[in-house]
């Protein structure tokens, strides 16, 4: 081991910041792995197409997750208007009742509403702030945040220079994988711009995914295609982050939490990042030697799931159009989420079907712990113990015989060809 891994082994230990969309979501990333979840009410949270939280699955989520030892970051990070202020206020005191441990925040009342009615509660400052320099942090720490959340566009030299000037018990948060977005730390005006569906809200349309042509001025109606290749151009659409490779240099940085993007996943997503990535955290800090043999495993197991084409986004420096910007609007699949292990019941598993499968057919059992186990499906029957051949129907509720032993919380995943 040599003195630069010495250096980085002596570091704080990051947290592993993991996104849920529902209740089922954040039991998956407490069991997978999670230091920490954030997860988004039925408002005021930027992620409004995704299922987020009732107040009794929030209650429970974070009742679950403190059971585990594991944290809850609830977002709260709007850019409010006049007359969601109000509304901001009565969630601030449910939230209070309920005791998450962080809220994520971007708007300086909704900051100061929060300080006022559950100061309790930890404040952290959302990457939608714009958090791009030290100064920034210096002055979001004067005003009581405990984390400030840095802007996607930082360098690794930039948040490493930020750690250097702010308090020792002030945290950053950056992300380590996940989505990127097109507009500045998230700001974007397109999809209000399109749709009249406000990003800043909690409802973007995601026009960043689409696909553009030209239209002369004088010449309605033509449109002239802009090719990048010959799928079409996607000029705003850029890869995925995916820092699996550059941990410890993510720790030298300074950087107190790593933050996976994803409040809109599946469990199987959520499962195969948090596992990945809790591996690959613990192996380099037990060993940097153990981290860089593993590479090729936690390589494989990220790209287990629907993703598109990877970047290092702005860590290095400014990225260059080949590594930024992605030819097409697709992901690659590689599994197909089938469900999550229930209550066991003579010798059967209860699921909620999400996918199809059938009897005789090949799958995986995903593990906590990294394995992946084969086994082929025996046998399926229905609540009421009637056998059928295959499970065609989107969440109903199943029972499987698999052939083997599972565990409460596995995932079952099926490869694609």
């Amino acid at each position: 081991m040599d003195d630069r891994d010495m250096e980085y082994k002596n570091k704080k230990r990051p947290e592993l910041l993991i996104p849920a969309s529902s209740l089922e979501v954040l039991k998956t990333a407490v069991v997978f792995g999670a230091d920490a979840v954030y997860i988004g009410g039925e408002a005021f949270g930027l992620r409004a197409k995704a299922k987020n939280f009732s107040k009794e699955d929030m209650k429970a989520g974070i009742d679950f997750a403190h059971e585990h030892g594991v944290r809850v970051h609830v977002t709260v990070n709007i850019l409010a208007h006049n007359d969601d202020l109000d509304g901001v206020r009565e969630y601030l005191y449910e939230l209070r009742e309920m005791g998450p441990d962080a809220l994520i925040i971007a708007d300086p009342a909704i900051f100061e509403l929060a300080k006022e009615i559950c100061p309790e509660i930890d404040r952290h400052i959302s990457t939608q702030a714009n958090n791009t320099n030290y100064g920034t942090y210096q002055f979001w720490w004067r005003l009581g945040a405990k984390r400030v959340v840095s802007a996607r566009e930082l360098s690794l030299k930039e948040i490493k220079e930020i750690r250097e000037r702010i308090p020792r018990d002030m945290e950053i948060e950056s992300f380590i994988h996940g989505a990127m977005c097109i507009s500045y730390s998230g700001r974007c005006l397109l999809s209000n711009y399109f749709t009249g569906r406000d990003a800043n809200q909690g409802a973007c349309t995601h026009p960043c995914r689409w696909k553009y042509s030209i239209v002369e001025e004088t010449r309605p109606g033509e449109y002239m295609p802009v090719y990048e290749n010959e799928r079409g151009t996607f000029i705003f659409n850029s890869k995925d982050l995916c820092m699996i490779e550059h941990i410890p240099e993510m720790i030298d940085a300074g950087i107190d939490s790593f933050k996976i993007e994803g409040r809109m996943k599946t469990a199987l997503y959520v499962a195969t990042v948090a596992r990945t990535y809790r591996k690959a955290i613990d192996d380099y800090l037990e060993d940097p030697e153990k981290y860089r043999v593993n590479m090729p495993w936690y390589l494989d197991q990220i790209s287990n799931c629907t993703y598109r084409q990877f970047t290092t986004g702005f860590y290095f420096g400014k990225p260059d159009e080949t590594s930024q910007i992605y030819d097409n609007n697709t992901y690659v699949k590689e599994y197909t989420y089938l469900g999550i292990i229930g209550d066991e019941r003579e010798g059967m598993y209860r699921i909620e079907q999400r996918n199809k499968f059938s009897v005789g057919e090949l799958i995986e059992i995903m593990k906590p712990d990294g394995r992946n186990i084969e086994v082929t499906i025996q046998k399926i029957v229905d609540e009421e113990g009637t056998e059928q051949e295959s499970a065609p129907h989107p969440k109903q509720v199943l029972y499987v015989d698999l052939g083997c032993k599972a565990d409460r919380y596995d995932i079952l995943r099926r490869a694609e060809p």
